[in-house]
């Protein structure tokens, strides 16, 4: 079956809208791979870029009833611009059997022509961009009815003024220091948060110590990810870092998700238990976070040029969404259940400040999820290359927002203003409270 210019469209919008690992030194193995094209990696370049590319035992094979009559120029690697993508995409629609590598638009970097002879069917070659851009390195093969193994090894890497190489994309090289600043945010926050605890002994809960303990892995996690970045900026390798990375970030997130949860069934604080349909959104939440951490690792340590690559990053996508729902619902319930007990139990004022809490609480959580989820994609989306960090710096103020509200509003006090009030102003609780302000 001849080779669709869909594919090829596709893809190519696949490398304009999502946000593929920053570069590094990389050594891949394509083995009978028919796909027409074969996205590698994502670079913001300086004027001083370079692209070296080493490809190795080379073998194309034809299908038994296809003809073998093979055109090496149609199978080989180009960079692409976005902003040339839109006239590749014009030439394809308007010749259905165009192939890409043609194109006037693009950066050819070498075809299978140029390979030497087998058995070694080799190539190895060094390419100066001079344009600065971000751009894609694709591998296409416009030879019907072909697969094509093959050992790649790819460097993407721009010159400094002392000639050393960053490996990271023009866009991304600021990370490292960016993380670091926010690890020492953080440790400065954790020792405030211990000192909080300590001149407060009498009112702290278990869940303090579990916020404690999430704000030490949100801190581990931001240094293990300033020097993963760091390794990658310098050598092209994270020497390891990206394990602890990866560990902290999953045990980050699932106590970030797991905190939100009990602090909105009010557990440890309010009540000394959870009930079961609390314990199953527990039990549907962390299950899911260990799915969406390995479809993480999959996507961050692989790269698009796997098969399923597109695959993992909708999982990833879908599970993320099914969680930031599910951590919602202790919230509501332990709301709907306030307005419940307030009309029956006599205590309004102290009803109406749990509810005024806990709505306030129902805000952040939304307006959290709503930002890092949405707007920080947005960022990505729409900055220019040379501004990628900003997504990054966007999402980690507000994550660091988001903590330092909450923190705030379930800190272990005393005379909490949230949970002792004077019987004085009953009244005007009760009052507050007939109304549906509080209501979903």
């Amino acid at each position: 079956m001849t080779k669709s210019p869909f594919f090829f469209v596709v893809l190519l919008l696949i490398s304009l809208l999502v946000s593929v690992a920053t570069a590094e030194i990389k050594t891949l193995t394509i083995t009978a791979d028919a796909r027409p094209m074969i996205l590698f990696e994502k670079f913001g370049f300086t004027h001083r870029g370079h692209v070296n590319i080493t490809v190795k035992n080379v073998a194309v094979e034809s299908r038994p009833d296809a003809a073998n009559n093979i055109e090496p120029s149609r199978l080989g690697f180009f960079l692409l611009s976005e902003e040339a993508l839109l006239q590749v995409l014009l030439e394809m629609q308007q010749d259905p059997q165009f192939c890409v590598l043609k194109s006037r638009y693009i950066q050819r970097l070498f075809t299978f022509r140029e390979l030497s002879p087998p058995p070694a069917a080799s190539f190895s070659q060094s390419y100066p961009v001079t344009a600065p851009n971000e751009y894609s390195l694709f591998f296409a093969n416009c030879a019907p009815e072909t697969s094509v193994s093959m050992n790649v090894r790819t460097e993407v890497f721009n010159l400094e003024p002392d000639n050393s190489k960053d490996f990271l994309s023009a866009g991304l090289t600021q990370l490292p220091s960016l993380f670091f600043l926010f690890f020492l945010a953080y440790i400065v926050f954790l020792g405030f948060w211990i000192y909080v605890l300590y001149t407060n002994k009498r009112s702290v809960h278990r869940i303090h110590f579990l916020m404690g303990g999430l704000l030490l892995m949100k801190a581990l996690n931001l240094i293990c990810a300033a020097e993963d970045k760091h390794y990658v900026k310098v050598t092209g390798t994270p020497h390891g870092w990206d394990v602890l990375f990866y560990i902290f970030q999953f045990i980050r997130v699932v106590l970030l998700f797991t905190v939100i949860v009990l602090i909105g069934t009010g557990w440890s604080f309010l009540k000394p238990f959870l009930q079961e349909k609390e314990k199953k959104v527990l039990m549907i939440v962390i299950p899911l976070q260990v799915l969406a951490n390995v479809a993480s690792v999959v996507i961050g340590e692989t790269g698009p040029f796997i098969k399923d690559w597109v695959t993992w990053n909708q999982v990833f996508l879908f599970v993320d969404i099914i969680c930031c729902c599910a951590i919602i619902f202790p919230i509501v319930w332990s709301i709907r259940s306030l307005r419940e007990t307030s009309k029956t139990d006599g205590k309004a004022a102290r009803n109406l400040a749990k509810l005024t809490l806990f709505r306030q609480f129902y805000i952040v959580v939304i307006g959290y999820l709503y930002f890092t989820r949405i707007v920080v994609f947005a960022l990505k989306t729409i900055a220019a290359y040379k501004y990628q960090w900003v997504s990054n710096a966007a999402e980690e103020i507000a994550s660091l927002a988001f903590y330092i509200v909450m923190f705030y509003m379930f800190r272990p006090v005393e005379k909490n203003e949230y949970f002792v009030l004077d019987e004085e102003e009953e009244e005007a609780a009760e009052m507050a409270l007939k109304d549906d302000e509080f209501e979903l």
